[in-house]
């Protein structure tokens, strides 16, 4: 009998220990980008242990998860098969090979099957984030094939404007790369300096020619070095000269123009040091967007670039001038598609970057707008589309280069970006499907989902970063139709002299019912930095109105906590005015906790001319202290008032709002709170 207990017991622990093994760590729940297919066995495969490695391919990320002898039983294994037998989607796109993989893990046995060097580094990639998850003690039983939608998955730094540090670019490329992110577009030149080390014209990287961190450029062994490091880790770089736009530096430095005969000789020396320093790029890319120019200028230097150093080229689409077409520019291989008037060109691939320039971007908002969105109208890649970059530009200048990431909100934008290109999907374009995200459903669910886990890693793999996105998807408002202000802002309806325990959902005003709707989300436009082209809250935005939002809060205690506060998101590429001393905006924007007016900040760059070399301060809210606010026990009311008037000094009078609570410090949204409109929790 006590053997037979003892027996009983040995089971009921080997159980207990498969049901950990089973709930310790939910595969889907810390995997970024998601899989195409997981499936769970029950096993583990402990990590801590030898083992024998066997992989063709040499992958370092693979060989640094293990520790390998030669005479261990448990066994990691790398098949490559071609493509056909791998049996994933693939399409075709010149140096970009098939991402696909397989993977199947049990107790004593990992087998990796892929179609190329680079599908093994994906796998590898999603190995470290399973082993990630149990602290690199065991790899969770799985069975998952997968594969990215779309082939280019990318982000770009603007380093002429704004020198970024060459240790920063490492970190950013080996954190980004780790989520599959696999193109790094280097735009190396801009009008504040020439980026990229010329050992032919040394006067291009001099102070005198540079009007912004002067002096300040990656020397070719640089540029050599990161290319390697970020090939290792599955992400090809594509260096950028901007020519003939953008080029001030140059002629600066020079002394005459990119288009002149003297500046085309030298541009294709400079390509040529250019491709030396990048040996292993398949692309090239050479701007070509906003200055004016020639089908002759372009076709000279893509033909150069395509027959002369065997690359491929690609150029800015539109470009100013020039009509983009195979005919008309036959030397050009991919273009990048910016601002509205992008459009995909026949018969090349076409990357979509149109609604991807982050320097326009809040924190909140447009992130929901861009995960929602398909990639250019497509469920997935094509030989004419080849995915999407995600683009930082910094015309205005910041104190630090951290600025930069935080008021990008780099991290939380691109991974965005490249797990919707991974997944492929998205109900809709952003042109018709904006920035609102829906209080429920499959679009609810699903932002829900990633927000859940890409804040599972800024708080392990990104901890040290500076990411200013916090969870919203549990705050939620009431809005109002907008009232007719007359061009006052300080006009006063009936949504602030209602004094019920809980605002009504209509309203009388001069014999007309304004009704109001729901909404979620920290950040809402009610009109999109692009006007009628991307939707938001009101369909038909009037100005010279007011709006009103409220939310009640219940907080189990009282307690101080951050407040996130924003009405106008000033664009890292504007040369906007501050707000006045006293003022949230420029608008009259107001905003009262508990019938307590919550004051603005003092602003540093208040009644001074702004101009691109004007420091951007504490305009943003992501680049200051959280206001500190005091939540009462029980219910608390947060109520906005929106006016909608001309801003002076505003170029794009967008119409917004950000509210969130957080910690103290800012760095996480408050927990255990309640947003409810209704007071229903």
């Amino acid at each position: 009998m006590s053997v037979l207990r003892l027996l009983l017991s040995a089971l009921f622990v080997l159980l207990a220990a498969t049901v950990s093994a089973r709930s310790e760590v939910d595969p889907a729940c810390c995997l970024l980008p998601k899989p195409k297919m997981l499936q769970e066995n029950g096993d583990r495969f402990r990590i801590r242990r030898p083992l024998q490695l066997t992989d063709p391919t040499g992958c370092t990320l693979l060989a640094s998860l293990f520790r390998t002898s030669g005479k261990a039983s448990a066994t990691v294994t790398v098949r490559l098969v071609d493509d056909a037998a791998l049996g994933t989607f693939d399409y075709a796109l010149a140096g970009f090979p098939n991402e696909g993989y397989r993977i199947s893990v049990t107790t004593d046995a990992i087998t990796v099957t892929a179609a190329s060097r680079t599908g093994v580094i994906r796998a590898a990639q999603t190995l470290m984030q399973l082993a990630a998850a149990t602290d690199g003690a065991y790899i969770p039983g799985v069975d998952i094939t997968d594969y990215p939608a779309f082939k280019l998955r990318g982000f770009m730094h603007d380093v002429g404007r704004s020198f970024i540090s060459f240790d920063e670019l490492k970190k950013e490329i080996d954190l980004l790369a780790r989520f599959k992110v696999n193109v790094f577009h280097w735009h190396l030149t801009d009008n504040q300096g020439f980026r990229f080390e010329s050992k032919h014209y040394p006067q291009l990287n001099s102070s005198a020619s540079m009007t912004r961190f002067a002096g300040r450029y990656y020397t070719q062994t640089q540029c050599t070095e990161l290319e390697a490091y970020a090939a290792e880790r599955g992400l090809i770089v594509i260096p950028e000269i901007d020519m003939p736009g953008h080029s001030a530096a140059f002629t600066t430095a020079m002394g005459y123009t990119m288009q002149s005969e003297q500046g085309r000789i030298a541009l294709k020396q400079l390509l040529t040091e250019l491709a030396a320093a990048f040996p292993l790029a398949p692309y090239i890319h050479m701007g070509a967007d906003e200055a004016g120019t020639t089908a002759a200028f372009v076709n000279e230097m893509s033909q150069y670039v395509k027959e002369t150093l065997s690359r491929r080229c690609i150029v800015w689409n539109p470009i100013s001038g020039v009509s983009i077409s195979s005919s008309a520019l036959p030397y050009i291989d991919m273009t990048e598609m910016w601002s509205t008037a992008g459009r995909k060109i026949s018969g090349v691939p076409n990357i979509d970057c149109r609604y991807n320039y982050v320097n326009h971007f809040d924190v909140f908002a447009d992130l929901v707008g861009i995960y929602k969105s398909n990639i250019y109208y497509a469920q997935q890649g094509s030989n004419e589309l080849a995915g999407s970059i995600t683009a930082l530009w910094n015309d205005r200048k910041t104190p630090t280069e951290q600025d930069i990431i935080c008021q990008n909100n780099l991290y939380a934008n691109v991974l965005a970006t490249a797990e919707r290109g991974w997944m492929g999907g998205g109900n809709q374009y952003i042109e018709a499907g904006g920035t609102i995200l829906p209080d429920s459903g499959t679009e609810y669910e699903e932002f829900a989902d990633w927000e859940r886990r890409f804040l599972y890693y800024k708080d392990r793999w990104l901890s040290a970063e500076s990411i200013p996105y916090v969870k919203q998807t549990d705050v939620h408002w009431l809005i109002t139709d907008a009232f007719p202000n007359n061009g006052n802002p300080a006009a006063v309806f009936p949504p602030e002299t209602v004094r019920d325990d809980i605002l009504p959902a209509t309203f009388s005003f001069d014999g007309q019912t304004y009704g109001s709707r729901h909404v979620t989300g920290a950040g809402i436009y009610l009109r999109h930095t692009w006007g009628a082209t991307v939707p938001a809250f009101f369909s038909t935005p009037q100005l010279n109105t007011t709006a009103y939002a409220w939310t009640y809060i219940y907080s189990p205690k009282a307690q101080t906590c951050g407040a996130l506060i924003e009405f106008q998101n000033y664009g890292r590429s504007e040369n906007d005015s501050a707000p006045d001393m006293g003022k949230w905006d420029r608008k009259g924007s107001r905003v009262w906790l508990n019938d307590e007016e919550i004051l603005p900040p003092v602003w540093t760059n208040a009644d001074t001319s702004i101009n691109a070399e004007t420091e951007l301060r504490n305009e943003n809210f992501t680049v200051r202290q959280p206001v500190s606010v005091r939540l009462r026990k029980g219910w608390n009311k947060v109520f906005l008032k929106l006016p909608y008037v001309a801003a002076p000094g505003i170029r794009l009078n967008k119409w917004m709002f950000t509210f969130v609570l957080t910690t103290p410090d800012g760095h996480k949204a408050l927990e255990g709170i309640v947003y409810s409109p209704d007071k229903l929790n």
